[in-house]
This record gives C-alpha cells, structure tokens and sequence, in this order.
C-alpha cells in the first residue's frame, strides 16, 4: 500500500498519477493499471448522484464511497474529498470528520478545498496523524460564490495570494497540492517555490502530476471540460451492449438454451 511518504517522494522524480473513483469495481481497474493515488472525490455528486454541483454531497456519502474505494484497494494511496461545510467550521467536527474517513473508512489521507481558513486546520491534523491533501485554484464548493467555474490566478494579486497561500499549506504540513483550472505558467511557479509534489488538473504540464475524474478520462461523460481528455469511449461500448441486450430480450435470442437448466426430478410435479 503507497503512502504519503511514497508520494512526497515522487515530487520532482517522476510524474504522479491520480484518478477518481467512487466504487469497488472502478478502484480495482484503477488500482490494478498502477495509478498512484485513487481521490474519492466529492465530485460523486455531479458526476454519480445525479447533482449540479458537489454542494449537497454528505459526509454520511462520501464515507459510503470512501469505504467501497478501500475495500477493493491493494497499491494505490486513496484520498478522500472531504465535502462541503464538514469541516472548516467548528474545529472539533471538522477533526472527526476527516478521522472517520482514515479510522472507520480505510482512506490513508484527506483532501481540503484550501484558503486561509484551513492553514492552522491543516496543521491540527497534521499533529493528530490525519495526512492532509491541499487543494487550491478553482475549488467547487465555492460554486456559488464564483458563480460558476471561472479560471483562477488570473491577475498578479490573486497569483500572488495563491503563492503564498501554497506555501503556507506546505509549512502547515499538507503532504501535496492539487491545483485546478490555473495558468500554467503560475502552476509552474508555485511547483518550483514548494517541496511537496503539486498535482495539476487543468494547470499545464509542470505539475508534479496529474488528477483528472475517471469519467472524463474513460469516456464515460457526456460532456468534459476543455483541460480533460477521453482516453477512451466507454460511453459508446456501454450503449451498444445495452441495445445489444434489449433487442436480444426482444427478438427471444436471450435467453438461449445455455443460459438455462432443466431438473429432471421436478417432471412429477406437472
């Protein structure tokens, strides 16, 4: 099983790969191609459970997929997406929040949408044992504050903070740093300033390593957004299975005399 410590070294040395995954069957393809760190994203809510956003995720929810995700995990470091308002607002829930996901759950790590609110709340978990994932740029819980999912770092201030507040994550004692939808070329800065591995998503090619969700990259999402790539079209094979059964339910094809037995005892019945 990889480790925090496994991943921290990693940072400059070769690229790390993240994915997400929600459930036991995903984990284990994941698990199995040798992706370094499995993220049970927050990003269930829109992706899985039918949301708009990630907003109304639970932590009741995402402990239910965090669960699934370990169970079916031998190699893989799995991180879990702690979801909106379960922490950052009182110190002591937060804390046993993130701890239930490691004690009861079996994640080895958490990750936090970062800011200025959660650098001493980083560092309290840290001290307890709880390996905390930093995550700045476009954090989606703040959808409606955004209003919607612009790009972020834009502008020399908003950089600026965001350099620093990376540095502060580091020195709080985060063990990595996602960063999402920013320039490439900040991203790079903030990769060079820091020792902890950054993994990018939409940030350019000079992150430590890359996260994208596991729909967007298999194929399976009707739509992707412009930082994504498919590297497959599961879609297009799981529709074309689903039509290939229906019309063989339909036609009487399925099914067929080898999917069925007979018990010769049971004749006296009729």
């Amino acid at each position: 099983m990889a480790t925090v410590r496994d991943v921290r070294e990693k940072a400059g040395d070769e690229p790390i790969t993240m994915l997400t995954a929600y459930d036991a069957p995903t984990a284990g393809i994941v698990d199995d191609a040798g992706v370094d760190v499995i993220l049970v994203g927050d990003s269930v809510g829109n992706v899985v459970l039918g949301h708009e956003t990630t907003v109304p995720v639970s932590v009741d929810g995402i402990a239910h997929h965090v669960g699934a995700v370990s169970r079916a995990t031998e190699d893989a470091l799995v991180v879990a997406d702690m979801p909106f308002l379960s922490f950052g607002v009182d110190e002591k829930d937060s804390l046993e929040n993130a701890g239930r996901m490691l004690k009861e759950e079996g994640a080895q790590a958490v990750k936090l949408e970062s800011g200025p609110h959660t650098v001493d709340l980083t560092e309290k978990m840290v001290q307890l044992g709880i390996p905390v994932m930093a995550h700045l740029g476009l954090t989606p819980q703040h959808v409606n504050q955004y209003g919607g999912y612009p790009r972020q770092g834009t502008d020399q201030a908003a950089a600026q903070r965001m350099l620093d507040l990376a540095i502060e994550h580091e020195e709080a004692g985060a063990f990595s740093l996602v960063l999402e939808h920013v320039p490439a070329n900040l991203a790079a800065e903030i990769t060079d300033a820091l020792d902890i591995p950054t993994i990018g998503i939409g940030a350019g090619p000079d992150c430590d390593g890359q996260v994208l969700v596991f729909d967007d990259a298999v194929g399976i999402s009707e739509w992707t957004p412009s930082f994504s790539e498919q590297f497959g079209n599961v879609r297009a094979e799981m529709e074309s299975a689903v039509d290939d059964y229906v019309s063989a339910v339909e036609s009487g094809e399925f099914p067929a005399d080898e999917h069925s037995h007979e018990e010769t005892d049971l004749e006296d019945i009729y």
